[in-house]
């Protein structure tokens, strides 16, 4: 028996010097140490010899198997290592070639023009809030001016989804009324209520049927009109530089009175007039007012005390106004080329 384990292990050198390759290394881990290899098969039959012969027999086994083994895994990590060696040498990098540039996506744009909002209103005090986009009628209108049988209400408008008691909210208002409710008309309320508004409108370059509002409410004592006009000036100066000049028309909203719409002098001409101001010198930011005296009674509020003003801006219309889209479409597609545009001109 020693004799034939001696043999085993000449043929197995034998054989391990012409091992070149992967698939050598199975082969002859196959007719070695596999389950039909020839130092497998010294085990089989031990249980049929003497204990003494078979303790022999066990220790010459357990060494050859071990010497094979190791022997095995030396010449196939040689092996890994030359292939590894070959591929490295084939693929070598040369670092003095230009990079590939990868596309790299870019925040939102609404959300980089809500942020700008916030983060002025919130300097001066103003608390963020937000509310369902799935509201009851009572805050989307009724408590805001609005009662039944107003145009606004109409079903053309309105996304209703319950009756007429249920609704996806047409304006981000109904927060207003939910947040001056749960004063109990004791408190002052300073918040800005960015977020979703839903109206029946066919999509095009300039309208969508849903759309991101950002209003803004304050109820205090003694506020008065030309506050607004120097909160409006303030985010205005920060969205569109700070020679921004703003003015106020008169107009009509039911929740506000008086209500005012709210220019900007057109950043590209400077007030020459141009395409983007159609030669106006002027450019539409929004609408706002003083808090209608119905409002702030429905809401809890003593008119004879308390007195604030409430405006809204539509994220969308100041993005295209800052960045120069034409297209309102383009907040709801996922182009890597738009977020590169915006990227340069967050950069100039």
């Amino acid at each position: 028996m020693k004799e034939y384990i001696t043999k085993i292990k000449t043929d197995f050198d034998s054989d391990l010097v012409n091992i070149k390759t992967t698939q050598d290394i199975v082969d002859i881990k196959a007719k070695y140490i596999g389950k039909n290899g020839c130092i497998t098969d010294l085990t089989k039959g031990m249980k049929d010899i003497n204990p003494e012969e078979r303790k022999k027999l066990g220790m010459l086994s357990n060494e050859i198997r071990k010497y094979v083994t190791e022997e095995i895994s030396k010449k196939e990590e040689e092996i890994n290592n030359a292939i590894l060696n070959e591929k490295l040498s084939k693929e070598a990098i040369d670092i003095t070639l230009p990079g590939t540039q990868v596309n790299n996506g870019a925040p939102s744009i609404l959300e980089k023009v809500i942020e700008d909002f916030e983060e002025v209103f919130m300097s001066m005090g103003y608390d963020v809030v937000d509310g369902p986009e799935l509201e009851e009628d009572r805050f989307n209108f009724e408590l805001l001016g609005l009662p039944k049988g107003h145009p606004a209400r109409d079903a053309q408008d309105t996304f209703y989804v319950k009756g007429d008691e249920l609704l996806l909210r047409s304006h981000t208002s109904p927060v207003q009324a939910r947040v001056m409710l749960s004063k109990q008309g004791k408190e002052p309320v300073r918040i800005i209520c960015p977020g979703k508004a839903y109206r029946r409108d066919d999509d095009d370059a300039t309208h969508s049927h849903q759309f991101t509002q950002i209003e803004g409410l304050i109820v205090d004592k003694d506020i008065k009109l030309s506050d607004l006009k120097g909160t409006v000036t303030v985010i205005c100066k920060k969205l569109f530089g700070p020679d921004t000049v703003t003015r106020f028309r008169p107009s009509y909203y039911q929740f506000t009175e008086p209500s005012v719409e709210m220019d900007i002098s057109c950043f590209n001409c400077k007030g020459e007039g141009c395409n983007i101001c159609k030669n106006t010198g002027w450019i539409t930011i929004g609408g706002a007012g003083v808090v209608h005296y119905d409002v702030l009674k429905g809401c809890g509020y003593n008119p004879e005390k308390w007195s604030g003003f409430a405006f809204g801006f539509g994220a969308e219309r100041c993005a295209m106004l800052k960045y120069g889209i034409s297209d309102i479409r383009t907040f709801y597609n996922v182009d890597l080329r738009e977020s590169q545009t915006f990227d340069r001109k967050e950069e100039n």
